[in-house]
């Protein structure tokens, strides 16, 4: 298990990304991102539009835990950031964050099965 704030706090000042909604949609459609990093509170429309995409062109995707306020914060900007997408990850180990994204649903679908029983 990676210090997610900390990936994503040297991903941003060592590697290339891109801050913003627009930027990961299109980013995702051409499947340039490795690695797309969206907010817990972004609007379902805009996470939907952007998992769609991701699918297509294999990008993971990864909800952060925390408020595009605590996003915007772990990148160090004076602004909110609803979704990062990573370009290049530099010198961080955040691209861990997509294996594990790639187990969670899995467990996640057995616990709606389970509820939903």
């Amino acid at each position: 298990m990676i210090d997610v704030d900390k990936a994503i706090a040297t991903v941003v000042k060592t590697g290339k990304v891109q801050f913003g909604t627009k930027k990961a949609v299109e980013n995702a459609k051409l499947g340039r991102a490795k690695l797309i990093l969206l907010a817990s509170n972004i609007p379902r429309n805009v996470m939907e539009g952007i998992m769609y995409y991701s699918r297509f062109s294999n990008v993971p995707v990864v909800i952060y835990k925390g408020t595009s306020i605590d996003l915007g914060a772990v990148c160090g900007k004076p602004f909110t950031v609803s979704a990062l997408t990573v370009r290049e990850p530099g010198d961080s180990d955040i691209l861990k964050l997509s294996e594990e994204a790639r187990e969670k649903p899995q467990k996640s679908k057995e616990m709606s099965e389970e509820t939903d029983a």
